[in-house]
């Protein structure tokens, strides 16, 4: 089979592996699509702790397919099912699993950094991963390119109802790339009063402003903080969550919050970097600060039903798609910042997800 292979940081080929083989209790799943993270920059860039010098990795996520193969009878699931999977896999014993958050277990595994990931003809699934729920069946009839997004999806749902978006609210996104486009989304769902999302360059705010945005912010040079309580009479924004790695970023959304507001810090930083936050403001004013790191299972399950149910479109967020073979070129289209999600796709499959992608774009 044809993988995307992470040899060493800066080194990702394009190789040819065995098709994995199947043990009792597991999955191999024939990939329809997946599509890049910014997780997958990073590692191609700078490597990961769990994945040891001179180990080769397959990468990929976020990813949807088709079951072609069991080891053996598994409850639930059969040949031809039509599934996706989360990537995070929980050790199931320590106090975090045992609250249902995979999520945040210490002792973790995950596909596309322990576990070999979705950039492949092939995934397997590892039986202790299906016993511990990581496996979903698609909604019928949702194209395995969206389906492939709701992994992101759930982790912007995690971040959203961490500071409770409610009807009353005036929400700023910070951040107009894919994942502010998934959070302006699920804001408009909850019901959020207005939204604002700022951002540095202009063209990813004009594409943002189709998902639910009320007010564009174009920052440049700007002051984020002045800029926001222009716009909002001197108030402020009940909720901010900020969907930009930027430590500056991290204090201004401090700044910007009306009395009780909420932020979500839900980009990381990377590295530790030190960030001066106005405590004493964090104080007086009531202020609520959270972070949010991926999702749970229980996120997804609920991203996937929302989805399903065509509550959010996310037909229009692959705006490109790349054979496997042209992953470099897929890389380079998501660290460019041109559209929004790039899709990736497997041999014949490359030409269903791009007449579903210009079906969508007849659509927008």
């Amino acid at each position: 089979m044809t993988a995307a292979v992470f040899r060493e940081p800066g080194v990702v080929v394009v190789e040819g592996r065995p098709v994995p083989a199947v043990g009792p209790g597991d999955l191999l799943i024939k990939v329809r699509a997946a599509s890049v993270c910014g997780t997958d920059l990073r590692i191609s860039r700078h490597g990961h702790f769990k994945i040891a010098p001179g180990q080769h990795r397959v990468l990929g996520h976020e990813v949807a397919g088709e079951i072609v193969a069991t080891g053996g009878p598994i409850e639930g699931y059969a040949t031809g099912d039509r599934v996706a999977v989360t990537p995070n896999v929980g050790c199931g014993r320590c106090g975090m699993c045992r609250r249902g958050l995979n999520n945040m277990c210490p002792d973790y595994e995950a596909f596309g950094v322990s576990l070999d990931g979705g950039f492949a003809e092939y995934l397997l699934v590892p039986a202790f991963a299906v016993q511990r729920g990581n496996v979903f069946h698609l909604p019928a009839g949702l194209p395995f390119a969206q389906a492939a997004l709701a992994e992101p999806f759930s982790c912007c749902l995690r971040g959203v109802q961490a500071v409770g978006v409610g009807p009353q609210d005036d929400v700023l996104v910070v951040g107009a790339g894919p994942i502010g486009a998934f959070t302006v989304m699920l804001a408009r769902l909850a019901g959020a009063r207005r939204i604002l999302v700022a951002n540095r360059s202009r063209g990813r705010l004009d594409r943002i402003a189709g998902y639910g945005a009320d007010t564009l912010i174009e920052v440049g040079d700007r002051d984020l903080v002045a800029a926001v309580l222009a716009q909002t009479g001197g108030r402020g924004v009940d909720v901010a969550i900020t969907a930009a790695s930027s430590p500056q970023v991290q204090a201004d959304a401090v700044q910007l919050l009306a009395t009780h507001g909420r932020v979500n810090f839900f980009a990381g930083l990377g590295a530790r970097v030190d960030v001066g936050l106005d405590t004493n403001r964090v104080h007086y004013q009531g202020l609520t600060l959270t972070g949010t790191t991926g999702s749970s299972n229980a996120d997804y399950a609920q991203a996937l039903d929302l989805i399903g149910r065509r509550r959010v479109d996310l037909s229009t967020l692959v705006t490109r798609t790349f054979d496997l073979a042209d992953i470099a070129d897929a890389f380079a289209y998501a660290a460019s910042g041109a559209g929004m999600k790039a899709g990736i796709t497997v041999g014949r499959d490359a030409l269903e997800a791009t007449s579903e992608l210009e079906q969508a774009g007849a659509r927008a």
